[in-house]
């Protein structure tokens, strides 16, 4: 058996996916209707059967610590646990993290009392579903000191990634962080023919990665002043003869760094065979047991829709949408093409006849291209629409970002209020 530790970047600040990140880290942004992102990287290392887990974190943490608190819990006869680990200052550091090698070097000393010989490294912001067990095998089986998980991208795609020049055996023999369009002929890497056919000639970064223990530790040592992985750890690495090999990796994968990516990652989810299979028995997805009541739906039409639990709908209509726990919609409301995230808690229905406007969403109202964020209060006759033509803005209760509309968490929108391409 494998004696593996992972460990989970949470990322920076998460700006680009502002105003989400407002509030909360970016590993803990509600995804999928009931789970957050990091639900993701933790529930593929549990169906690999890892279970020691780190979640490095220094923004806005504290409903990232409650979800993982209420969620991860191990019995008492297993040595599994996650644990969050942030960003403090040390005798050795009185910085924030730096970049990601960086966040790793500086929480390395947690481990020091732990039996392992494997580190894998993953994002806190990304959506897929990987066989860890297979990819650390492939590890073993090669030899390898540094094991890269790759995917295939084209032209286009390639600069936004760290490419990896691959040969025949799948040693990485070089790698370019972020490489300008007018010098991509030449990380061009052997592919399978289905992916050549698709031009898909280049093989990026994942930013999955499987050290050997004293590799990782050696390496530090060497790049005392390293930030970051890509632009200084994996060039070494490679740069000192040590074996790197690439995982290629065929499956559905997306990084969710920005507002727009995000969206799509999540309307994608109501496709007839979405691309993220939510309902795989074999690999499903974990996150935190609310043992909430079922939804209950009142005449209302509803197509391509992820419905959460606990929530109360009374909608006329509901179209390529997800809806969040506890979410509340009254009737006449027409939802197309929208994230609902919900809420955290019910209002009693005293609470709600003492205010103008009741948190969740109100009667005949119109919604299009649009997140709601957590514990929105939105009155009757709102219309909010929102489209690629919009400039980006932001107000009190309110963002646009790529054309999308993003409510802020606990947003009040007075009756009759119309935003966006209205």
């Amino acid at each position: 058996m494998l004696k593996i530790i992972c460990l989970i970047l949470g990322g920076g600040a998460g700006s680009r996916l502002y105003p989400l990140t407002e509030q909360r880290s970016k590993p803990a942004v509600p995804i999928g209707g009931k789970y957050r992102l990091i639900d993701i990287p933790i529930s593929n290392c549990l169906n690999a059967g890892i279970r020691r887990m780190f979640v490095v974190t220094q923004f806005n943490s504290a409903s990232l610590n409650q979800h993982i608190k209420n969620t991860y819990n191990f019995d008492v006869f297993s040595h599994g646990f996650v644990d969050i680990l942030a960003a403090e200052q040390t005798p050795t550091s009185y910085n924030w993290f730096q970049g990601t090698a960086d966040a790793v070097r500086q929480s390395m000393h947690h481990m020091i009392n732990h039996d392992f010989d494997y580190i894998l490294i993953l994002s806190g912001d990304q959506l897929y579903q990987m066989d860890f067990k297979a990819m650390a095998m492939d590890h073993v089986d090669k030899g390898a000191d540094l094991t890269i998980a790759t995917i295939p991208v084209v032209a286009k795609d390639a600069p936004g990634f760290g490419i990896m020049k691959v040969n025949g055996e799948s040693v990485i023999d070089n790698f370019v962080e972020k490489p300008k369009k007018e010098v991509l002929d030449v990380w061009q890497s052997e592919v399978e023919e289905k992916f050549s056919s698709q031009g898909k000639h280049y093989l990026a970064s994942m930013g999955i990665y499987m050290f050997k223990r004293e590799v990782l530790e050696k390496l530090f040592a060497d790049n005392p002043e390293a930030k970051d992985f890509g632009k200084e750890i994996i060039p070494d690495a490679i740069n000192g003869g040590l074996k790197v090999t690439s995982y290629p990796f065929d499956g559905y994968w997306t990084d969710i760094g920005t507002i727009d990516s995000f969206f799509e990652a999540n309307i994608a989810l109501t496709d007839a065979i979405p691309d993220f299979n939510l309902f795989d028995s074999a690999s499903p997805v974990y996150t935190r047991p609310r043992l909430l009541a079922p939804s209950k739906v009142y005449g209302t039409f509803l197509n391509r829709a992820l419905i959460a639990d606990g929530c109360v709908i009374h909608a006329k209509k509901i179209d390529k949408a997800i809806v969040g726990i506890r979410s509340r919609v009254g009737e006449g409301t027409e939802i197309n093409n929208v994230i609902l995230m919900g809420a955290d808690y019910y209002q009693t229905l005293e609470q709600m006849q003492k205010v103008d406007i009741p948190m969740g969403i109100g009667k005949d109202c119109y919604i299009e291209n649009a997140i709601i964020d957590k514990n929105c209060s939105i009155g009757n006759n709102v219309i909010i629409k929102g489209h690629h033509s919009l400039q980006d803005i932001e107000t009190d209760t309110y963002c646009i970002r790529d054309g999308i509309v993003v409510l802020k968490k606990k947003a009040t929108i007075p009756h009759g209020s119309k935003i966006g391409a209205v």
